[in-house]
């Protein structure tokens, strides 16, 4: 079992950033992949960002060239910089772990951090 925490959010203005972080912890097994995604409301959850073990990244095209994901190995935690957030970025964001044990793949959630971009 993983647990993940989260940290980060809060209320800015447009033009603004924002830092999130997200630790990992309570499991031996090799953590594949951490990332973000987030769900505004009425709508459904999305990639944000994603970094594998061997840091691979993939960003949505809406946040490409303003926020950046990163990943330190040695502490299990993510973080996304992001930088020039506007009200459109207004969302919960959910940190995302995938851990492989055995030969399965599983998914583990944050419990969301809300960012709010105000106009």
């Amino acid at each position: 079992q993983v647990q993940l925490v989260e940290s980060g959010g809060g209320l800015v203005q447009a033009g603004g950033s924002l830092r999130l972080s997200c630790a990992a912890s309570g499991s031996n097994s090799v953590i594949k992949a951490m990332g973000w995604y987030r769900q505004a409301p009425g709508r459904q959850r999305e990639l944000v960002a994603l970094i594998t073990a061997i840091r691979s990244i993939n960003y949505a095209d809406s946040v490409k060239g303003r926020f950046t994901i990163s990943r330190d190995n040695a502490k299990n935690t993510v973080y996304l910089q992001m930088n020039s957030l506007e009200p459109e970025d207004t969302a919960v964001y959910y940190c995302l772990c995938t851990v492989l044990s055995g030969r399965e793949l599983y998914d583990y959630w944050g419990q969301g951090t809300q960012v709010t971009v105000s106009s």
